[in-house]
């Protein structure tokens, strides 16, 4: 073997991805060396408690409790601890001691992202985070280098295996959401309190991660706009599945320009919506994530494959690993994250969309005709109308007398979100309308 110089490498966690990283760093290390062109010396291991059964067998000898000696012993610091503190406190730790950082931690970045970069550009450090948006699927390199050169305009992303799962097996297979769930926990894909993945919370901060990257824009967290897939029903996967669509929680990162002030800004969102069978990311299932980027030049690329995943996630991890250490034996400062547009933030309401609307209405003359008028009141036009006559359901309240009731699905064309929501308001409050069963936004057309 070639004589290299060494990286003393730090990793913080011992969890499914630590364990897999460290596996992976120790098995490889010939061949990883030859790739850096340095030696990668994998030093210590925090971890909790050193005594814990593992899942991977690995040196006894590597695992510490001691935090900062083993931070600032080390070239390199891959944390994968997960949660806010003290990972932003041992990061932090890690640049200012002039080691370069790995991190997969989506929650941190989402909420202290500028701070780390901030710091990371004063002492000419790297922080590199490829698994904290997609698991395996690169995707922050292709945006940040690939992409670099071009104008990003919007980005459609399937970032949350386990929504992904329970979505798709409500659709192929008819599940509730509370029966896939169920399967979700049993396969692993689901933590025991599922609320971060169903509520939203986990793709809302990868979507403020990469709509930061491409539009190079700060956007913070609470910037984003989210909905869970807490309340889709068999009967909306139904009926999409009957127009040909399929239900998706989709992270949606977008420029554009308001219509109302002229004005360019950026929005990012997540929130369940119908997605044609025709568009690529229909067809992502089980617990993949795809990312379908469009851009001014290149066109539309998708890219596809394991959102999770011990092993999967760390080939994500040691991807950066080999990147930053290259660049810390040629020498020179880290590429500081570019923020120079400064986009405003533009509220949900200001986004252009399309609305799918399932209303249940009584059997009357000029229902059709009145609601019609209501959509074009908010200048909202229709693409789309289908009724059904449905029985009446015995104790349903009703603002009406008659013995029938009719299912009505409305589709618009495109309009403002805050035209649409005001619609859907005052259509639940029409004396026709006896429920409104489903809304769900139309994306990726």
């Amino acid at each position: 073997m070639i004589e290299y110089r060494n990286l003393r490498v730090a990793l913080l966690g011992g969890g499914s991805v630590g364990a897999q990283v460290a596996r992976l760093l120790l098995e490889h290390s010939e061949e990883l060396a030859n790739r850096v062109g340095a030696s990668l010396e994998l030093v210590g291991i925090l971890v909790r408690d050193v005594d814990a059964e593992r899942t991977v067998d690995l040196p006894r000898e590597l695992f510490t409790t001691d935090a900062e000696t083993l931070i600032l012993g080390a070239d390199v610091v891959i944390e994968l601890m997960g949660g806010i503190e003290p990972a932003r406190e041992y990061i932090l730790m890690a640049i200012n001691s002039g080691a370069d950082v790995v991190t997969a931690n989506k929650a941190l970045l989402a909420t202290h992202g500028p701070e780390l970069f901030a710091a990371a550009d004063q002492v000419g450090a790297q922080l590199k985070y490829e698994a904290a948006v997609a698991g395996a699927i690169p995707i922050v390199r292709p945006l940040g280098e690939s992409l670099g050169g071009d104008q990003v305009n919007r980005i459609l992303g399937i970032v949350n295996g386990t929504t992904n799962f329970i979505l798709d097996r409500m659709d192929t297979e008819g599940d509730t959401l509370e029966e896939a769930l169920a399967l979700a926990t049993d396969l692993g894909y689901a933590e025991a309190d599922p609320t971060a993945d169903i509520g939203g919370y986990d793709a809302a901060q990868k979507a403020a991660i990469l709509a930061s990257l491409a539009f190079h824009t700060t956007v913070p967290l609470a910037s984003v706009y989210r909905e869970g897939i807490t309340a889709i029903t068999p009967a909306q996967i139904e009926s999409a599945r009957k127009a040909g669509y399929v239900v998706k929680l989709l992270a949606i990162c977008e420029r554009l320009v308001d219509a109302a002030t002229g004005q360019e800004g950026v929005s990012a969102r997540v929130y369940p919506a119908m997605v044609h069978r025709s568009h690529p990311l229909a067809s992502v299932h089980g617990a993949n994530n795809a990312v379908f980027v469009e851009a001014e030049s290149a066109g539309s690329l998708m890219f596809y494959g394991a959102g999770a995943g011990g092993v999967e996630t760390a080939s994500a991890v040691l991807g950066d690993l080999v990147s930053l250490a290259r660049r810390h034996i040629a020498g020179g400062p880290g590429v500081p994250a570019s923020q120079h547009a400064d986009l405003p933030i533009l509220d949900i309401g200001r986004i252009v969309t399309r609305y799918a609307v399932t209303l249940e209405v009584t059997d009357e003359p000029g229902v059709l005709a009145t609601l019609a008028g209501v959509c074009s009141d908010h200048g909202v036009s229709l693409a789309l109308v289908e009724q059904s006559m449905t029985p009446a359901q015995p104790g349903t309240a009703s603002r009406s007398a008659v013995s029938a009731t009719a299912t009505l699905v409305i589709g618009t064309h495109e309009a403002t979100e805050a035209a649409l929501a005001a619609t859907v308001t005052d259509l639940a409050a029409n004396r026709f309308v006896t429920n409104v069963a489903s809304v769900l936004r139309v994306e990726g057309a």
